[in-house]
């Protein structure tokens, strides 16, 4: 993670130079805002001051897509690997969790880890602290995005063409973008429509490790993948067969970066 740290100190000085030039991010623009937005309205009063100290007036939603901005600079290619975790098909809940302990390279789920642990450093510089919270804000709603926990061979499905309404794209894109678009709400809209946890869920939600939340999105994945095979047309019975799973990945991912803020700043 050596290397991790040193990009990310890198960021921190060049950030105000990108713009956005990739066209495939986890959840789209108005996923992660989606994601951000519910997380904003489950924080602690206390988290809610000191993240608010850190970002000024940008919104926990606002900046949940900076990670993605700064992907115009190539010198911040390294992130690339903190946006996923690759893994093989047909995995046990034991061999999964075997392979995630045992990868002690650069992925979301090693990333989220280093950047949870180091906001909790009350010597981290004032510039970092604001860099690596806009980032963890980014990873936790990438993996959730099922396809974000998905195989390496096809890229998480960025190389298994399907058609949207007609529309060449790829499997991926699908997820990122087109399925949250096809419901036709602003994210706050989207947030009213979803934001209904029970305080049961909540608890359960919030106390649960990485792992689980990866396991459950490759679980996921690998319905999606044996569903939608390449060259599918895909229309009005897909988004019936998987808002639901959509909904509840968004719910849980901004309720569970909401319990991991609270965590580290509440």
């Amino acid at each position: 993670m050596k290397k991790f740290h040193t990009v990310l100190i890198t960021v921190s000085m060049c950030w105000m130079f990108a713009g956005i030039t990739k066209d495939v991010r986890a959840w789209g623009m108005q996923g992660h805002r989606i994601v951000g937005e519910i997380a904003e309205q489950h924080l602690t009063p206390k988290a809610k001051k000191n993240i608010r100290r850190i970002l000024g007036n940008e919104s926990v939603a606002m900046c949940s897509n900076w990670a993605d901005f700064i992907k115009s600079n190539p010198q911040y290619d390294s992130l690339d690997r903190s946006h996923y975790i690759n893994f093989k098909p047909g995995m046990t809940l034991y061999e999964f969790n075997r392979n995630l302990l045992q990868d002690s390279g650069q992925n979301a789920y090693n990333s989220i880890v280093y950047l949870s642990n180091a906001l909790k450093n009350p010597t981290l510089s004032d510039s970092l602290k604001r860099d690596y919270l806009k980032l963890l804000i980014h990873f936790v709603g990438d993996v959730h995005q099922p396809l974000h926990t998905g195989r390496p061979e096809d890229r998480g499905g960025n190389r298994i063409t399907v058609f949207w309404f007609d529309e060449q794209v790829n499997l991926h894109q699908v997820w990122d973008d087109k399925l949250i678009q096809y419901q036709k709400l602003s994210y706050t809209e989207y947030v009213q429509w979803i934001n209904h946890a029970t305080r049961a869920q909540i608890h359960q939600w919030m106390k649960q490790p990485i792992s689980v939340w990866l396991y459950e999105s490759y679980e996921l994945a690998t319905n999606i993948y044996n569903q939608t095979p390449a060259q599918s047309k895909l229309k009005y019975k897909y988004n019936y067969d998987y808002v639901e799973a959509l909904n509840n990945q968004l719910l849980k991912a901004g309720i569970r970066l909401a319990g991991m803020l609270n965590e580290i700043f509440g």
